[in-house]
């Protein structure tokens, strides 16, 4: 199990990025934010269900999923793991299965529609399969587009933010969380 929280879990190497940033919307399940991949979770915060196969050559995709994307990345350290984004990474094995190199990963998911944006659910509910093997890099490709969800995620505009000019007046909330955000950007945090 991981404990998915804020839509996502991550797939990240404990040493360094192991990719460079692309448009978080590209296709709906996997993208690569901040040198972590991100995967796209429907439930908001839960557990769901991962598991990981290691390949020494491409393999074909598995059947039965909903959502198949696949991304590149690379490895500094060898070390490609999945973890929650707010915690260690868990007991599974390391998707780089040659050490440190250039990997290809392949993200299957399956039942995202079944609790959208809930944060309490008793069963678990959503299940990914994430396939490795040594590979050059290569675009992100959606192999596989099925669920609802990753339909409203790929919908959304890259540029879709919301922003609201109250010229950082002081008297709104929107204006103190702002001077909260661009203190935090200068890196005053008093």
């Amino acid at each position: 199990m991981v404990q998915a929280q804020y839509h996502l879990f991550q797939i990240a190497d404990p040493q360094g990025p192991l990719a460079d940033a692309l448009d978080a919307s590209h296709n709906g399940l996997v993208s690569a934010t901040g040198g972590a991949i991100e995967v796209i979770t429907g439930i908001h915060t839960g557990d769901v269900q991962v598991t990981v196969e290691r390949h020494s050559q491409r393999p074909d995709p598995a059947p039965g999923w909903e959502e198949i994307a696949e991304i590149s990345c690379h490895s500094p350290s060898g070390q490609v793991l999945v973890t929650p984004l707010m915690d260690d990474p868990l007991e599974l094995p390391s998707l780089a299965s040659q050490g440190p190199g250039a990997y290809r990963l392949r993200v299957h998911a399956r039942s995202r529609d079944s609790a959208v944006d809930q944060t309490t659910v008793d069963d678990v509910v959503e299940s990914y399969l994430i396939q490795s093997w040594p590979a050059a890099y290569q675009d992100a490709l959606l192999v596989k587009a099925t669920d609802a969800y990753g339909a409203q995620v790929r919908a959304r505009e890259a540029d879709d933010t919301i922003v609201i000019d109250h010229e950082d007046s002081l008297d709104t909330q929107t204006g103190r969380e702002r001077d909260i955000l661009r203190s935090a950007e200068r890196g005053d945090y008093s």
